[in-house]
């Protein structure tokens, strides 16, 4: 179960990093955004970064075995390594719609999915 919450968690956490880190290159194409100075978006994406600390810390408090979760540290930063490609992919390929993914995009996620499967395999 705590497994299951520390999932969830990175990935609500990691949608509003995404958001926070890249979702301000679309505010051009509002109404709202198109007058904004730096600093007015630096602003905008701090706010969006503080829900992700919400459910980024009790994420690793959740799973952390030195809290009683079942993950170590490494293994809390590789499924949240994980997830945030998950999730920009999604974003990228939903609000981007000019980007595309080529094979070695592909090929290099992959990789990054096998290094997962290294690092929890139990040598």
């Amino acid at each position: 179960m705590r497994a299951l919450k520390t999932v969830c968690f990175l990935l609500i956490s990691n949608t509003f990093m995404t958001f926070a880190w890249y979702g301000h290159l679309k505010f051009k194409d509002y109404s709202w955004g198109k007058g904004l100075g730096l600093f007015s978006i630096i602003l905008i994406s701090w706010g969006l970064a503080f829900f992700e600390y919400v459910f980024q810390v009790p994420a690793n408090r959740a799973g952390s075995n030195e809290y009683g979760g079942p993950f170590n540290l490494v293994q809390l930063k590789t499924i949240q390594e994980a997830i945030t490609l998950i999730i920009f992919m999604v974003f990228t390929t939903v609000f981007f719609k000019t980007e595309k993914f080529a094979w070695n995009h592909f090929v290099g996620f992959g990789l990054i999915v096998l290094a997962v499967f290294v690092i929890f395999k139990k040598w």
